[in-house]
This record gives C-alpha cells, sequence and structure tokens, in this order.
C-alpha cells in the first residue's frame, strides 16, 4: 500500500483528533453539478462513462478544489460504479439516479454476485495515481457507498422511499440479505482498496438511506457488514482515516461509529455537539451545514457556519462540511464564501 505524503494537511490532523492550523473543510458533492464548468465537460457525456474515463476523473475531481480552495479533494464517480465493475446491469439515469436491470432477491441473484478483482477498476487506479501527483499536499478522499444502501438499489431496482422490499427481504430471508450484504462489503471493501494503494489519504463509507432503519435493524442486519468494509480499509491501511457518514441517522451515530470509523459524519438534523457525545472522545466529527441553506442570503448562511463551528468544537476534531450534498442550483460562488469563512475561524 502507498503511504499518503500529505500527512501534515490540516484536513488529516482533524480526522486524527490532532491541532490544526485552521479547521478543515471540503463539501460532499463538491465534485459536481453545481459548477459550470463540470456541466460543461460532461454535457452529452453519460454518467458511467465519466466514471471510467481518467481524465474526466482527474480534471472533474480537481475542479473544486481550484475554484473553492477546500482542503481535500474527493474523487468522482458513484457508488455503484463497483457494482457495474463486477457485472451487475446498473445503470445511471438522468433524473432518477442508479436503475438496476434484474433486481436481486433471492438466493440464485445472490450467488450470480462475483467479487470485484483490481483490474475491474483499473481507470479508478489510473486516476488516483494523477491526481495525488497533481493535488501535491491536498489530500484525497476515496469513497465507497455501504453494503445496505447498495444492497437497497439492487432489491428495489432504484431509487426507494420506503425501502419495503429491502426491509422484506432482510426480515423474510436473513440468510439471503447477509450473503447478499457479505458480497456487498467485500466489493465494496475492495474498490476502496484499490483507492488507498493508489494514493488516496482517506476514505468515506457512504450509507445513504441507513436512516430509514430502527436501530435494532441497523445493529442486526447492518453493522457487521459495514464493520467489515471499514476492516479492510484498516487492515490494508491503518494510516488511512475511516469516515462514516449516513442521511438521517442521528439514532445510529454510536452504531456507526462502533462500526469501525476514525470520523462520523453527520447530518443537519444532530447538533454537532450532540453528535460529539453519542460517538465518544475517540472520533472526530464531520459537517453539518444544511445543503438547502446555501440558497439563502449570506447573512444567515455565515451565522449557521459559525453555529456549527462552536458546536464543532466541542468534539475531539472537527471537519466542516454540509450535511448531505451540495444541491445542483448552488452558486459556487457561496460555496467559496463558505470556504474562507471557515478557514478565518479558527479551531478550538
Amino acid at each position: 500500500m502507498s503511504t499518503p505524503t500529505s500527512t501534515e494537511s490540516p484536513f488529516l490532523a482533524a480526522c486524527r483528533r490532532r491541532p490544526t492550523g485552521r479547521r478543515p473543510v471540503w463539501f460532499m458533492r463538491q465534485a459536481g453539478r453545481s459548477l459550470p464548468e463540470y456541466r460543461a465537460l460532461r454535457e452529452g457525456v453519460p454518467m458511467l462513462t465519466a466514471c471510467r474515463t481518467p481524465e474526466l476523473i482527474t480534471e472533474i475531481t480537481l475542479q473544486p478544489v481550484r475554484r473553492l480552495g477546500v482542503d481535500a479533494a474527493v474523487l468522482f464517480s458513484d457508488i455503484v460504479v463497483p457494482l457495474a465493475a463486477a457485472g451487475i446491469d446498473v445503470d445511471i439515469q438522468p433524473g432518477v439516479g442508479p436503475v438496476v436491470a434484474e433486481p436481486v432477491r433471492d438466493a440464485a441473484a445472490v450467488a450470480a454476485i462475483r467479487p470485484l478483482a483490481p483490474d475491474d477498476v483499473g481507470y479508478v487506479r489510473t486516476a488516483v495515481r494523477a491526481l495525488v501527483a497533481e493535488l501535491g499536499d491536498t489530500p484525497l478522499i476515496g469513497f465507497a457507498g455501504a453494503p445496505f444502501t447498495l444492497a437497497s438499489y439492487l432489491i428495489e431496482g432504484g431509487p426507494s422511499r420506503s425501502h419495503a422490499r429491502t426491509k422484506a427481504l432482510m426480515h423474510g430471508q436473513p440468510e439471503v440479505w447477509h450473503e447478499l450484504c457479505s458480497r456487498l462489503a467485500g466489493i465494496a471493501g475492495e474498490f476502496l482498496k484499490v483507492q488507498v494503494a493508489a494514493g488516496a489519504s482517506a476514505v468515506q463509507l457512504f450509507d445513504s438511506w441507513a436512516g430509514a432503519l430502527s436501530a435494532a435493524d441497523y445493529a442486526t442486519f447492518v453493522a457487521p457488514h459495514s464493520a467489515a468494509v471499514l476492516r479492510t480499509v484498516a487492515q490494508a491501511a491503518p494510516q488511512v482515516p475511516r469516515i462514516h457518514f449516513g442521511v438521517g441517522t442521528g439514532h445510529l451515530l454510536p452504531a456507526m461509529a462502533a462500526a469501525g470509523a476514525n470520523v462520523v459524519g453527520v447530518d443537519w438534523r444532530t447538533p454537532l455537539s450532540a453528535a460529539a457525545e453519542a460517538v465518544g472522545p475517540e472520533r472526530a466529527v464531520q459537517g453539518n451545514l444544511d445543503p438547502a441553506l446555501l440558497l439563502a442570503p449570506w447573512p444567515v448562511v455565515a451565522d449557521e457556519v459559525r453555529r456549527i463551528c462552536a458546536e464543532g468544537d466541542q468534539a475531539a476534531g472537527h471537519v466542516f462540511n454540509l450535511g448531505h450534498g451540495v444541491l445542483p442550483e448552488t452558486d459556487p460562488d457561496m460555496l467559496a464564501r463558505v470556504v474562507d469563512l471557515v478557514h478565518q475561524l479558527p479551531p478550538a
């Protein structure tokens, strides 16, 4: 495994709960739809094609670093990229999201899911190496979708509000469920290993839909598989910080922390001070400005940024971020102003 070169960056220091010269900030979905240069580059290019083209991955990942001055880059990709690379027939449809041609709802379909080989995502390896060379001391964050969220897409056949089929299979066929999630944990873990081996300095495990579960269901059906992914990274590269993020997961924060995270991402619903207490002093927190507030006037945004930073000071370490991804209609100049203000506010 490659050793990250940017060990003294404010972002990595905060992840490791060390003193930082300034509070680090990056944004989920910073490499994407809010930037006019991204829209111009992506015009006429399908999402999965962009995610498989090293030159596009590299340029799109670099765009927000150049424009916004964030303290970390995040790899431009999608959570279904490793699924497609492993042979699953999935496409990302504009305005819809991931759509699976043949949903996975029985043992035979699960058995057909093969492991991910590193060469299946050689384009990611190539892009990460190019990015590390370009970024210098700015860390690159790799990421993958967590087993529950990947399983939900596969079972539902696409996005779902109720996750009804997912929960029905989880409870009605637990042996099928656990085998599916075990295979998905292997795929996600291998995907992250490829990124880390190529030079990614940190990783984020993104569990979009885990907030739809009760704490009991999460502990029984999800936590062991997310822990397996994070353990894979920890064993391969113990120096690489592991971020664990979910949406609507305030009630799950202690379990998500216990799954093996160094940093727990917090959405906008939970105050960072409460999150810090929930995850304990051994973990940093990340978050958590409501992305929608970036559409409000600057004085409103500035007040919220100051409040969140004050709450973050009560944690062992704080990485400023949004409580979910940047909305497409966000003005990039607003993002740049947030970065400047966060950098002006001294960390605790």
